[in-house]
This record gives C-alpha cells, sequence and structure tokens, in this order.
C-alpha cells in the first residue's frame, strides 16, 4: 500500500519539487499551502507521516505540530532553517520525530522520511511484549504502557525507549544509541538524544526529576534499570 504524506510547506516552488520527487519514490503526496489548512486535511484525513516547515505564513510549524500531538502520534518530519538549533530542540520537545536542515539533498528527505515510517511499522509482525514490573513495551502495537496507560511517545521515542531496554543494565554512551537509532545521527551539537530522554522520563517515570527507570550515568551516558517495580 503506498504511503499518504502530507506536506505542509507555503513555499510553492519547494512543495512542487517535494511532491514529485516523492511521488516518482512511491508515495501520496498531498500539499498543504497553511497551518492551518494542514491541520484541517489531517482532521479529514489518515496520512502516515507529516513532513512539516516552521516558518509558515499564518500558525507556525512549532504550534501545527503541539496541535497535532494533542491528538495523534503520525510521525513527524520537520524542515527548520540551518541555524536554528531552538527551534529544533523545541520541535523534538513538542513531539516532532526529526528534522531536516534547509537547504536540503532531496535523497536525504527521502532518507529520513523511509526511517521515521520503517520505526512506526517496525513492529508489524512481532508478538514480544518486554515487561518490566509495572511498565510494559510493546513491539507488535509500538506502544509503552504503564499500569496499562499508554504512554504518550512518538515514533523515535518509541525505538530509543525499545534501544535501551533491550540493554537493560548496560550503560549506554550517546554515541552507542545513535548507531542503535539507524540512520539517524544527527548532529552532535544539537544533544537530540537527551531532549527525547527527558520526553520518555515524562512519560514513564513517577517522578521525571528523579528517575529510577532511564539513569543518568554521568560522563558515561545512560541506563535503563530492569530491576524497578
Amino acid at each position: 500500500m503506498t504511503d499518504r504524506i502530507l506536506l505542509i510547506e507555503d513555499d510553492p516552488r519547494l512543495a512542487e519539487m517535494v511532491k514529485s520527487y516523492l511521488g516518482e519514490s512511491g508515495f501520496t503526496v498531498t500539499v498543504a499551502p497553511t497551518g492551518r489548512a494542514g491541520l484541517a486535511l489531517h482532521g479529514r484525513q489518515e496520512f502516515d507521516a507529516l513532513i512539516l516547515d516552521l516558518m509558515l505564513p499564518d500558525i507556525d510549524g512549532l504550534e501545527v505540530c503541539r496541535k497535532i500531538r494533542t491528538g495523534a502520534q503520525t510521525p513527524i518530519l520537520m524542515l527548520t532553517a540551518r541555524g536554528d538549533a531552538v527551534d529544533r530542540v523545541v520541535g523534538l520537545e513538542i513531539g516532532a520525530d526529526d528534522y531536516l536542515p534547509k537547504p536540503f539533498e532531496p535523497r536525504e528527505l527521502l532518507a529520513r522520511l523511509r526511517a521515521i515510517l520503517r520505526r512506526a511499522k517496525g513492529g508489524e509482525g512481532q508478538a514480544e511484549v518486554l515487561r518490566f514490573g509495572r511498565l510494559e513495551i510493546d513491539l507488535s502495537a509500538r506502544q509503552a504502557r504503564l499500569d496499562n496507560e499508554v504512554c504518550p511517545l512518538t515514533s523515535y521515542q518509541f525505538g530509543l525507549l525499545l534501544a535501551l531496554a533491550r540493554h537493560a543494565g548496560r550503560v549506554m554512551s550517546r554515541e552507542v544509541i545513535m548507531d542503535l537509532m539507524k540512520n539517524e545521527r544527527l548532529d552532535a551539537f544539537d544533544r537530540s538524544i537527551d531532549v527525547h530522554i527527558s520526553r520518555i522520563r515524562a512519560a514513564i517515570e513517577d517522578d521525571p526529576k528523579k528517575p529510577r527507570r532511564v539513569i543518568t550515568v554521568r560522563g558515561a551516558g545512560y541506563v535503563f534499570a530492569k530491576a524497578q517495580e
């Protein structure tokens, strides 16, 4: 089945280039020129992923991302200006799965889009459920559940949690984590792993400021504690 992509981009020439390139690669692309138009389309139709520009003429892309994340976990790839490191971090904090600075190569856009789609669909056909006390990580449903309540995680954050859980008890550096999250190496200065870890803690920890499950090992990285209730 063809993956359906919603592209929210106000530059008509860039939008047409992306639509044509992704169309040749087997995607069905719907273009919205404004944030409000994109939100309306997302509310009426189902999409497999969103490509979202941050600089829009009506409401900015961060607000669009925030509104979408109140009710859906559709994978989101943000398009940002090259120097906007703060916007990238904020975007990741409110639920974007990845970002791509402008200008970009179409091949990199395609690779990153395919990567977030793989993560969103990565549990298909797998029935494995990892259990750690009150926490369950369901590969088939691509969900983490705490006390049987679904945790609000993006597809990237679920993949990161799964990578940590599969190596429970082992201290993992950021570099090792990046390697496990294949094709997702972001700019080293961005500390994107730290941002995602904070979101995971907010979702699965009783007190995110005093985490007991995903623990920081100063100067070394993170460890997923498997012995907690």
